[in-house]
């Protein structure tokens, strides 16, 4: 079982699509509307550089999410963009108190990220994000993975005294980040396709057809037909939607090399989350990606969710990823591990899947074979 990114596939253009839509929800008049920026749905690399450099702080806050164990874009998006966005209510509740506090008190959509915009200009704050005060304020916590999500209310009640939890990965909040950065990625037209709605902000090219492959695609082909000959089942375990798994893999030749029931992707997790929300969140490092192609597309998600660890035959199954989250999945599940050090940090990565025992490190995909046979 294959994780996508990082193995596969580059995760720069999905990290140049968070940053975006982190710099948008706080610049765009559609949104929070902050002065400083000239917004443009069609910046050139140069301006996509520099805004990666700041959102991410040289991607330090990108190393330090990853290593917390959070592994999706979106979830990135939410936490780096409300870590500002509790900063300016800070701000604004040192300058009338009490309106922060209630301001959190109803669900937070496009509509009032603009009045808050409105309120903070009226009140005369020229907010400049700090970007680089993210990983202080998420230090103090010792949660990892999802949990980290929930470290956003911890944050609003040591600074504004707010009670009640206003920050989860069921909010409006957090689905607004989604819908913005699949527009960065998917583009208008695909966009409007996809999601069945106009974007809020049209224009935007997408970057899903800017995929760059981790290795020569002719190498990648070879690896998965030497694994394939030797009698191995191939599957994906992936926190991207399946077109955003299908499209570009098909068009590296790759998609055919892998059994179709066992290829599992965000979109089959989110279906099972809006069926159990009781047991959300179930992305990665959650191993129901990986039990689901495990146990094949057709078996019922309550048989993934309850199924026993560590699973029958569990010892014959390796997952492949790059991501610490990959291997928490597989190690709840019982199966080997293979990091690939094509993941942001890149051979960085080495000693720390060394201290979790990885079961195989290897430089990229193509290394795979030596590796385990």
């Amino acid at each position: 079982m294959f994780d996508v990114d990082g193995v596969f596939l580059s995760e720069e253009r999905c990290f140049d699509a968070s940053a975006l839509t982190v710099w948008e929800m706080l610049h765009h008049p559609e949104y929070l509307g902050l002065s400083g920026e000239d917004f443009t749905p069609e910046p050139d690399e140069e301006t996509i550089r520099r805004i990666r450099r700041e959102v991410f702080v040289q991607d330090r806050v990108l190393d330090w999410l990853k290593a917390r164990g959070i592994n999706s874009n979106w979830d990135m998006v939410f936490l780096t963009f409300s870590c500002q966005l509790l900063s300016l209510l800070r701000r604004l509740e040192e300058i009338r108190p009490g309106w922060s506090r209630n301001w959190l008190e109803e669900p937070i959509d496009a509509e009032r990220l603009k009045g808050l915009g409105r309120a903070a200009r009226d009140a005369g704050i020229d907010f400049r994000p700090s970007y680089d005060a993210f990983i202080p304020a998420f230090s103090t916590s010792r949660a990892e993975k999802h949990e980290l999500l929930l470290h956003l209310n911890r944050l609003a009640e040591d600074w504004l005294d707010v009670q009640k939890p206003a920050f989860s990965r069921n909010s409006a909040l957090w689905e607004l980040g989604r819908s913005a950065f699949q527009e960065w990625y998917l583009g208008e037209d695909l966009y409007r396709r996809v999601e069945g709605s106009k974007p809020r902000t049209p224009g935007k090219p997408g970057f899903l057809h800017q995929e760059i492959p981790l290795a020569p695609k002719e190498a990648i082909q070879r690896t998965l037909r030497r694994l394939r000959d030797r009698g191995i089942v191939l599957g994906i375990g992936t926190g991207r939607p399946r077109l955003e798994t299908e499209v570009p893999l098909r068009s590296l030749g790759l998609l055919d090399a892998f059994e179709p029931e066992r290829i599992v992707t965000a979109s089959e997790v989110v279906r099972a989350e809006e069926s159990h929300p009781d047991r959300a969140p179930l992305g990665k490092p959650h191993p129901f990606t990986y039990v689901k192609g495990y146990l094949g597309l057709k078996a019922p998600d309550e048989a993934c969710l309850d199924a026993d660890f560590p699973l029958p035959g569990a010892e014959e199954v390796l997952i492949v990823g790059d991501s610490v989250a990959d291997l928490l999945a597989a190690r709840r599940m019982g199966c080997r591990f293979a990091a690939t050090l094509t993941g942001l940090t890149g051979e960085k990565a080495r000693a720390k899947f060394e201290e979790l025992g990885a079961d195989y490190i290897v430089e990229d995909v193509t290394g795979l074979p030596e590796a385990i046979f």
